[in-house]
């Protein structure tokens, strides 16, 4: 996949040097909570996590978690894209924001890039997203990029529910 560039940001796939990067996302008291604690300790268990897990992903066309960049002078925001979990029928929309990022727009921008790469390039006709039912950021989000709520998934260990949400393309 070649980079994808909106009015503000610069979408491209995660390389190594994204290291320090996803150590810090991964490790940031909401990622933990609303996404999962990946037990990245280290630089290094953040560039195995990083190498085994997320760049592995784009073995599939359009599959994957990019790397999301301030165009103006390249600085690592957060991560959004497509996901085939075995859990699910159909792709998920993932992503995940550093907190001085967030509710600026950023996460709207790249979800609807992405969202318009599935339905114009990899012919899809539904995208889903799943969320924690406390996560109210995130479901906003969905509401807003159009999806809605289907079902409740699955009880989360911490109360609540895993929350799936859809929409067609």
């Amino acid at each position: 996949m070649v980079s994808i560039h909106t009015k503000r940001l610069t979408i491209c796939p995660l390389t190594e040097s994204d290291t320090d990067f996803i150590f810090e996302l991964y490790n940031t008291a909401g990622f933990k909570r609303f996404v999962g604690d990946k037990q990245l300790h280290s630089t290094q268990d953040a560039r195995h996590y990083l190498t085994k897990n997320l760049m592995s992903m784009y073995e599939t066309a359009g599959m994957g978690l990019f790397r999301i960049a301030l165009q103006g002078d390249d600085t690592p925001i957060g991560i959004c894209g497509l996901i085939k979990r075995d859990s699910l029928d159909d792709i998920d929309l993932g992503y995940g924001y550093l907190p001085a990022f967030e509710g600026q727009g950023y996460a709207f921008e790249a979800a609807e890039a992405m969202m318009a790469l599935a339905r114009e390039e990899m012919a899809l006709r539904r995208l889903v997203a799943i969320t924690d039912s406390a996560n109210a950021r995130c479901i906003s989000l969905l509401t807003r990029l159009g999806f809605s709520f289907e079902k409740n998934q699955e009880p989360l260990p911490n109360g609540g529910y895993l929350a799936l949400y859809g929409i067609a393309l």
